[in-house]
């Protein structure tokens, strides 16, 4: 069972942005942040065959960067534009292949004044689990943007 709820969908964002804040890796692997509220956060990474292994799986890389991404942004789900997140430590389970669409559901279970701590799982569309992670975080907050 995921470990986020029913959360409404997250739509105020641009292209270049991952909840809104402007993240231009996010845009170029496709990476879709569809809710986060709270304490909790879904994201999406499409299937990419740029992006398997020998066996037409996502590779490794791309799970753990959608743990990376899910994660942080659970720390920084209570509000998504203010903070931005450094992560310090992430253990990953792999679990199953990936042979299409990844779904990552992550909750921030403890979050200090600076220091944050999540888990999250990543599913398929059918529901599998591929993989479960947990993480620390440090919460940056944001100033004004340098060009």
């Amino acid at each position: 069972m995921p470990v986020v709820p029913d959360l409404p969908l997250f739509t105020e964002t641009a292209d270049n942005e991952f909840f809104g804040l402007p993240m231009e890796m996010a845009r170029t692997i496709r990476l879709t942040g569809e809710a986060i509220a709270g304490h909790h956060c879904r994201v999406r990474l499409p299937y990419n065959k740029a992006f398997t292994n020998s066996r037409g799986d996502m590779h490794g890389g791309m799970i753990a960067t959608l743990f990376d991404a899910g994660l942080s942004a659970a720390c920084r789900a209570h509000d998504p534009r203010k903070y931005g997140v450094v992560t310090i430590d992430l253990t990953i389970h792999f679990m199953a292949p990936a042979p299409g669409d990844m779904i990552c559901h992550a909750v921030c279970e403890r979050r200090g004044k600076s220091i944050s701590f999540a888990r999250g799982e990543i599913r398929n569309d059918a529901g599998e689990l591929l993989g479960m992670a947990t993480g620390t975080f440090k919460l940056l907050e944001r100033g004004v943007a340098q060009p």
